[in-house]
This record gives structure tokens, C-alpha cells and sequence, in this order.
């Protein structure tokens, strides 16, 4: 079976080779799939997706036409796929529903500490020789309340960091756990009293239709004033440009940026030599309370070899005429 790897990066080839283990006919492009780019799957009998690629109806209706039955999605997010148009296609998805929760939970929590502490900026100022503690004044973590939206997996492990760190712990989800509240102290309350009680908030959710933009300008006005908020999960669960306005208010005291609802054709790229298009980025990039890192949460070498090993075997499942346990729609 012929698979075309798109929007494929450096960082992946090793674990990918090993994972296939010449099992199937692989190629690599670094363009990102795309109206423009879909062509480039013919004479493939699937094509292995990231989640900055565009599989929305118009791209799938290219991809059936040039032979294209299978997407295999090297990520846990598919809210860039349209499942509607690809289950009318007969073109069937799946994705690595979890490689490894640490990474991103990790992440999270790294952001938390390096905001929490100015680390960027007093590395910045010891590298031009500036050894002042001015400004760089930080808070113990111990004894703050952490609310956690979305307690699954990546969530889960959030929880247990910051139980450590002998915080306060709140969540918000449908499905609640009992562990995270047996163990953990976790107590499960509404968004808005999450929101009302929380000196940090991080989210760890799907984006889908309801959780477009969950944070918004209403959610963040009943806020402690001087919060902190990370986003590690999916862009669209924030009003970007309401976050702005809660940075100049000081309503936002710290933000943690991994994952950009416009995130595409720009995070994952090196534009050190272009002119910044975006307005929104640009504006969050003059603010010394902000940390952006470009979707990386995601990026250790074990995540990496755990999305490698589980989309060669959905490859295998498709070939192979079976259902995988990660196929979706």
C-alpha cells in the first residue's frame, strides 16, 4: 500500500522508519495538504495528515478523485477533517487518539512555571549581562487553586503535577473522573465558579462546535483579576482577540499560548525572514506576561515514537481490510 506523508518534518522520519519497518511504500512532502497541494496524492492509496493540513470537503472530493481511501491522521485532533464528506466519499480516518499525555501535560506545567517565575525575560537579561531581579518577582504555587477544564488523560496528569505542587485543584467536565477526586482532592464545580476561584486555568479539551471559544470575553470578565491561563489543547477553545483585551485590563495576569485557533501556514514554519501577517500574534508577542511556543507540546521523543508505532498500524488495519480501534467518523 502507497501512503503520502504531507506537512512531514525532520524530527519524524526516524521514528516513522522504524515504526513501518519497510511494511509499506512511504513518501515524504513538506507542503502541507491543501486545494492546491491535493493532486499530489495520486496514485496513493492514503495520505498521512498533521493537524495544520486542510481536509475539509473540497480538498477529500480531490483526493477520492485521484484514488485517495484512507487518512490516517499522525495526531489526536480532527477537527480539521470533515468526517461528513469523507464517510459520503467512502474515504474511511482514523487518528492516534493518545501517544503520550505526559508530553502534553508536561508542557503545560512548563509554561505555568516558566510565566510564574519570568524565566524568559531574566534569561534574556542575563544573556546581556543584566543580573537584576527588578520585575521578576514570581508567587509559590503551593496553596493556589489550579482549575483544570477537561480532566481526560492529558488533564488527569495536570492534576497529579499540581497535586504535587500542593495546590488546590478544580475541574470542569462532563465525565468526571473519581479518581482525580478520591486521590487528588479534585473537586468538581461549574465553568463559571472554575473561573470565579482559579488563580490558574488550564484547558485540556476537544474542539468541537460547543467548545468554540469557550473562552470568551463573558467567561474571562468573571475571572480573578491577575489570572493565569494556559492553552495546551486546541486554539479555537479561545477568543484570542478577548484575551488580548484581558492582557491590557490586567484581568490576564499570565498567558500561555501553545496551540493558535490561525495557527496554520504560520506555527510550524520559519518566517524569521517575512513580514508577520498576523495582527493578533503580533500584538500578544509586545507583552512580557505572554509565552507563545508554536504547538511543540506534543514534541518528545516518546510522544514521537508512540504516534509513529500507532499510525503505521492503522495503515496496517486499512491494508489489511480490518477496523482499526482509532478509526473515527
Amino acid at each position: 500500500m502507497k501512503t503520502v506523508f504531507f506537512n512531514f518534518f525532520s524530527y519524524e522520519k526516524a521514528p516513522v522508519l522504524a515504526a513501518n519497518s519497510q511494511q509499506f511504500e512511504l513518501h515524504f512532502l513538506e507542503s502541507r495538504l491543501s486545494i492546491e497541494t491535493a493532486a499530489l496524492a495520486k496514485g496513493f492509496d492514503a495520505v498521512c495528515l498533521f493537524v495544520s493540513d486542510d481536509a475539509s470537503a473540497s480538498v477529500l472530493e480531490v483526493l477520492h478523485e485521484v484514488g485517495v481511501r484512507f487518512i490516517a491522521m499522525r495526531c489526536a485532533g480532527y477537527n480539521n477533517v470533515d468526517l461528513a464528506k469523507a464517510k459520503e466519499l467512502g474515504i474511511k480516518v482514523a487518528r492516534v487518539a493518545a501517544y503520550s499525555p505526559y508530553a502534553v501535560a508536561e508542557h503545560a506545567v512548563a509554561m505555568m512555571m516558566a510565566l510564574n517565575r519570568h524565566l524568559i525575560r531574566a534569561h534574556n537579561r542575563v544573556m546581556e549581562q543584566n543580573f537584576s531581579l527588578n520585575g521578576l518577582t514570581g508567587f509559590d504555587m503551593h496553596g493556589k487553586t489550579v482549575g483544570i477544564i477537561g480532566t481526560g488523560k492529558i488533564g488527569g496528569v495536570v492534576a497529579r503535577i499540581m497535586n504535587g505542587f500542593g495546590c488546590r485543584l478544580l475541574g470542569f467536565d462532563p465525565f468526571e473522573n473519581a479518581e482525580l477526586t478520591q486521590k487528588y482532592d479534585l473537586t468538581y464545580t461549574s465553568l463559571e465558579e472554575l473561573c470565579e476561584q482559579s488563580d490558574i486555568i488550564s484547558l485540556h479539551l476537544p474542539l468541537t462546535p460547543e467548545s468554540h471559544h469557550l473562552i470568551s470575553k463573558n467567561l474571562i470578565q468573571k475571572m480573578k483579576d491577575g489570572m493565569m491561563l494556559i492553552n495546551t489543547s486546541r486554539g479555537g477553545l479561545v477568543d484570542t482577540k478577548a484575551v488580548v483585551q484581558g492582557l491590557k485590563t490586567g484581568k490576564i495576569g499570565y498567558f500561555g499560548m501553545d496551540v493558535y485557533e490561525e495557527e496554520a501556514g504560520l506555527f510550524f514554519e520559519d518566517h524569521s525572514n517575512d513580514i508577520l501577517q498576523d495582527d493578533t500574534v503580533a500584538r500578544l508577542m509586545t507583552f512580557q506576561n505572554v509565552l507563545i511556543t508554536s504547538h511543540q507540546g506534543f514534541l518528545t521523543d516518546t510522544a514521537l515514537h508512540n504516534i509513529a508505532q500507532t499510525t503505521i498500524e492503522n495503515l496496517r488495519c486499512f491494508s489489511e481490510g480490518r477496523v482499526s480501534e482509532n478509526e473515527i467518523g
